[in-house]
């Protein structure tokens, strides 16, 4: 289902997807009352929305789509060119599973929804994941690594530092930087947590959110810390405790899109 109330944005959306996934059947609504309407007379496996809508907003109809019994557990994803501030300030309710920022472009769009209906394994991209507790660490690297990932586990951020800084010194594969996606944790017993390797990567390695992607895992609820991490260059947030199918999604969507070469077009009204 695609809600949005400008025709235009609904079809170009619905051209990438039809493109992307042409056995797909697209259900088109520009409000939230023909969204509840169209949800009552079937399922639907995905839902995208704009964040403004004529008659209320997207996060109003996540929360329509919760509760309708039957679309419960049902991606809603929004999709706006002002996802990312909303993200940063923490304003996506529960009922918003993700979002996507128009202007990564239709391609990253694709491939974004993609990772929802028909998700696609990367065989061997390297997960660099950062957790010192060891019951927590094997559950993660069995949920990545059912999907075919390659997980280079360590305890602190030290040790993983050593890892990037000996490929970077090294300069070994055209400048591969010993990972293709960073995932840690926040709070770590050591005396560097995820904040400060986030802020090496970013500042002192200089690698961006597309050369190097990092999810970072918080159990923190304060809303302010979170929109810190994503302030300082995190290129997304699993909060715990972690969901399979979600810690998955937005990994294999992170590493797609770091793996995308054609320039990005911004998606427009």
């Amino acid at each position: 289902m695609v809600v949005d109330g400008s025709k235009l944005v609904r079809k170009l959306i619905a051209d990438v997807l039809l493109r992307e996934l042409p056995n797909a059947r697209i259900v088109q609504c520009g409000s939230i009352i023909e969204a509840r309407v169209a949800l009552d007379h079937g399922e639907v496996d995905l839902v995208t929305t704009a964040l403004v809508l004529p008659d209320g907003d997207g996060i109003a109809l996540a929360r329509a789509v919760r509760e309708a019994a039957t679309q419960a557990y049902v991606p809603v994803i929004v999709v706006s060119g002002d996802a990312q501030a909303h993200l940063e300030a923490r304003r996506f309710t529960e009922d918003v599973t993700d979002y996507f920022d128009k202007s990564l472009g239709p391609s990253a769009l694709a491939e974004f929804i993609r990772g929802y209906v028909q998700p696609q394994a990367i065989p061997g991209a390297r997960v660099l994941y950062v957790e010192d507790s060891r019951v927590v660490a094997v559950a993660t690297k069995r949920m990545l690594e059912r999907h075919a990932l390659q997980v280079l586990h360590f305890i602190g951020v030290e040790e993983a530092l050593e890892h990037l800084e000996a490929h970077r010194a090294s300069g070994r594969d055209g400048g591969d930087a010993g990972a293709d996606l960073v995932l840690t944790d926040v709070y770590l017993k050591g005396e560097l947590g995820g904040k400060d390797l986030l802020a090496r990567l970013r500042n002192d390695f200089g690698y961006g959110k597309r050369r190097l992607p990092v999810l970072v895992m918080t159990g923190d609820a304060n809303r302010d810390n979170q929109s810190e991490l994503l302030r300082a260059g995190a290129n997304d947030l699993v909060l715990k405790p972690i969901e399979e199918r979600l810690l998955v999604t937005k990994t294999l969507f992170q590493l797609r899109l770091a793996r995308l070469s054609e320039p990005v077009a911004a998606v427009t009204a």
